[in-house]
């Protein structure tokens, strides 16, 4: 995966207690001074946010979050409730919100569960089951239907193989059957690309592609795209660009989510928080090379207020 930068690091002269004195202060009732809370929790790690919030209910008897709804709203109040969660109940409430209501948010189902390593799909049944008292798996299974269903609740099962290892032979039996059931047929057989695109692991899937392509002539997004329609077609070209270049793919979406008019923030901080402690300066330099343009820059375009000083501050 190359070298992942985080930008949020550990905070070096950290005090959980002067933190929170810090945030009473700045939450008196007499109006929030946004500015200084971003300073706060922008700079301190994970691990650090977690302790200032223990610190706040230990002192208080009741969680942070209660104090900074009072005082937050909009989007900016949803970035910051997300830095309070640690990332796997983060995701399991996204993944919530995605299926609860009227309409299901197929697109972010997609995103969250074709990112996720296998380990990562167990934190988020694990925690979606303490939050909600119910089965993540069954929930997604009953909101969906047809070949989207059967991909996501392979991905669901984590059936992912982990690790590194490249088999070339499964590369070309695998390749062979992606080019048959595909381009080499009339109609296309989802089964057998769902049921390589959920299994293999990252580097597997490279190799497949390479063999893929050199078989068929064919980019194998160039088949996807011309042999699938609709949210599946979508579903397994985000499969191919996570296992491509999951950086570029994540650039992707930042990018889209603030093409046109109107700006999508739920996804431009799933991201930039969701990936601060990761490889979001990863993410960084993949946007700049694919659109000429710093992040930093599209975001100060394309945001306002707050919400847009907060997500300059993690970026940064």
């Amino acid at each position: 995966m190359g070298n992942l930068q985080p930008t949020i690091v550990p905070y070096q002269n950290f005090d959980a207690n002067a933190d929170v004195l810090d945030i009473e202060k700045l939450c008196d009732g007499f109006g929030t001074d946004e500015e200084a809370l971003i300073d706060i929790l922008a700079n301190r790690c994970l691990a650090q946010r977690m302790e200032i919030k223990r610190v706040y209910l230990k002192k208080n008897g009741k969680e942070l979050e209660e104090l900074l709804k009072k005082e937050l709203n909009g989007s900016f109040e949803d970035a910051i409730m997300a830095m309070l969660d640690p990332p796997h109940v983060y995701f399991a409430k996204e993944l919530r919100k995605a299926i609860k209501g009227a309409g299901t948010d197929e697109t972010k189902l997609v995103e969250i569960l074709c990112m996720a390593s296998s380990q990562d799909i167990f934190r988020y049944k694990e925690a979606y089951f303490q939050l909600y008292g119910r089965d993540l798996e069954e929930d997604v299974s009953d909101d969906t239907s047809g070949d989207l269903k059967n991909l996501l609740v392979l991905l669901l099962q984590g059936s992912r193989e982990e690790g590194f290892r490249v088999n070339v032979d499964l590369a070309k039996i695998d390749a062979t059957a992606l080019y048959e059931v595909g381009e080499g047929r009339f109609g296309t057989d989802e089964s057998i690309f769902t049921k390589i695109l959920t299994h293999r692991n990252l580097l597997q899937l490279q190799a497949t592609f390479k063999v893929y392509e050199s078989l068929s002539g064919t980019n194998f997004l160039d088949t996807i795209e011309s042999e699938t329609t609709g949210i599946l077609k979508e579903s397994y070209i985000t499969l191919v660009r996570c296992a491509k270049n999951p950086h570029l793919y994540l650039a992707r979406r930042l990018n889209a989510a603030m093409k046109g008019a109107g700006t999508d923030e739920d996804t431009l901080i799933r991201i930039i928080v969701g990936r601060s402690e990761i490889d979001l300066g990863t993410v960084k330099e993949a946007y700049m090379e694919k659109y000429d343009v710093t992040l930093k820059n599209a975001l100060e375009s394309d945001c306002s207020g707050d919400i847009k000083r907060l997500l300059l501050k993690i970026v940064h």
